[in-house]
């Protein structure tokens, strides 16, 4: 049998090779046998599932269905290619035990994956995750046929997408947006947010154009992921046509990146302190910033400068979730796109974080270059780099144990002030630049993360951290 291993976000593989028909059989019945044998207090035997828009997802996840509704479970299943977070959403408006969410995300077109989600509507705790894994192949399959669950009304088949949406719109101020002439580029990456903006923004003053919003498997050829490599075709097409804003979202919509009117990217860390900002200024709102460790330091110098409390979790979207559902938090982000808000899932929602800069955007009445300038006259430059490199599995624990042990007397001109070994080994120097090194959850893969005062200096980290690997 093949071996199947949860990450931070679920199980992903190469379609064809480990993600298979079969395979998906075994995991879909795993989580069937643990829901049945383990029902949440309070929530019905009901389960969402949904899909993207890579090649068999619509199958994989109708397979799906037929498991879950064999084994005693109403599905709702998705009737349309259909963002994570409204998945999600729909979890929780429901009282459903979980969803599955059939996507492999930002990966390559050659991947796909089976997200959980809990009950709560935010991804699945490590536990839960585990406990599923646990009960991989103790059950025989059992499948009843789509057209069979339907007609029996065991399998619903709805789009979920407008519930979603009417739940946005509440949670913005909506009519600022709707009376603004902002002109608004989507980068859909070819992915499931396509049309999600000019369906929301049908009938206000408020342009849109969508980008990259084929149904295409193989993603134009890149990975779907919003970060700076990926942007080249739209970056030159917004030189050509200038706009306010490009919002840019993954494959499944729960990240978000961005560029400005004409083509610069924008990074998750620079949309991150802006909505920080504008929470704190414009809706004045107060709470628990909480951020995952590889995201700007910009952030506690904003906490800082008005007295909030600044709370750094392990990187994985469900360990910002985690302190989401205690409550009393403002945003939860990490670096990689991913952005919670308070009244909505404990998750991440690219589409909710895009109409979130709209409404910025409307309220502020300036340009985004200006508004970046300010954050960084105000807090000082922050430039961040990252490289992936392999480095042995077995050696990994090794290195983390020297790194910790061995601590660089200073990062760059600057003394060293703290180490954090939690997740990973991250260095933080008295100036608030910092350097880390932190191995994927399932790949033979070192991540090495800096940030400092400019582009070159972060390169240095990186170039520090990488002599690191070599003294184990």
């Amino acid at each position: 049998m093949t071996p199947i291993k949860f990450g931070t976000d679920g199980w992903r593989a190469v379609i064809g090779e480990d993600f298979t028909f079969a395979n998906l059989d075994r995991v879909a019945q795993a989580t069937a046998d643990h829901w049945q044998q383990h029902p949440v207090p309070g929530c019905e035997r009901l389960v969402v599932v949904g899909y993207d828009r890579r090649f068999l997802s619509d199958e994989f996840g109708r397979r799906a269905a037929e498991i879950l509704s064999a084994n005693g479970f109403q599905v709702l299943l998705t009737s349309r290619p259909t963002p994570t977070p409204a998945v999600s959403y729909m979890v929780k408006r429901q009282r459903a035990v979980g969803g599955i969410m059939i996507t492999a995300s930002h990966n390559p077109p050659a991947f796909n994956g089976f997200k959980l989600k809990a009950h709560f509507g935010g991804s699945a705790e490590s536990s839960l995750c585990q406990a599923i894994e646990a009960q991989l192949d103790r059950s025989p399959i059992r499948a009843t046929p789509l057209d069979e669950a339907v007609r029996s009304r065991v399998i619903r088949v709805r789009d979920i997408q407008p519930a979603h949406f009417k739940a946005l719109k509440r949670l913005v101020d909506f009519q600022a947006i709707a009376r603004s002439p902002i002109r608004l580029a989507h980068d859909a990456m070819y992915g499931v947010g396509a049309g999600c903006f000019e369906e929301l923004l049908a009938g206000t003053r408020c342009r849109v154009t969508t980008l990259n919003s084929a149904h295409d498997p193989s993603f134009g050829g890149i990975n779907p992921e919003p970060i700076t490599k990926n942007y080249a075709a739209s970056s030159a097409w917004l030189r050509r046509h200038p706009q306010d804003l490009c919002v840019v979202t993954d494959g499944d919509a729960d990240r978000v990146g961005g560029m400005d009117g004409h083509g610069r990217p924008v990074s998750t860390h620079q949309l991150i302190c802006l909505l920080l900002t504008h929470f704190i200024k414009h809706r004045r709102e107060k709470g628990r910033m909480v951020k995952a460790l590889t995201a700007t330091s910009m952030i506690e110098k904003i906490c800082s400068e008005f007295g909030l409390e600044c709370l750094e979790t392990a990187v994985g979207f469900k360990y910002v979730a985690a302190e989401i559902l205690k409550g009393g938090v403002l945003i939860g982000a990490e670096e990689s796109g991913g952005i919670a808000f308070p009244g909505h899932v404990p998750e991440r929602d690219g589409i909710l974080a895009g109409l979130m800069l709209l409404e910025m955007l409307a309220i502020e009445k300036k340009p985004l270059t200006r508004m970046l300038a300010a954050l960084e006259k105000r807090y000082g430059p922050h430039r961040y780099a990252r490289i992936d490199t392999q480095f042995p599995l077995e050696k990994r624990a090794a290195l983390m144990e020297f790194c910790k042990s061995n601590p660089p007397a200073r990062l760059l001109r600057s003394p060293l002030a703290d180490v954090k070994s939690y997740d990973g080994v991250k260095f933080v120097a008295q100036d608030g630049s910092w350097l880390m090194l932190r191995g994927s959850g399932t790949e033979p893969i070192l991540r090495i993360y800096a940030e400092a005062r400019s582009d070159a200096d972060a390169a240095k980290l990186l170039k520090l951290g990488t002599r690191l690997t070599t003294q184990v």
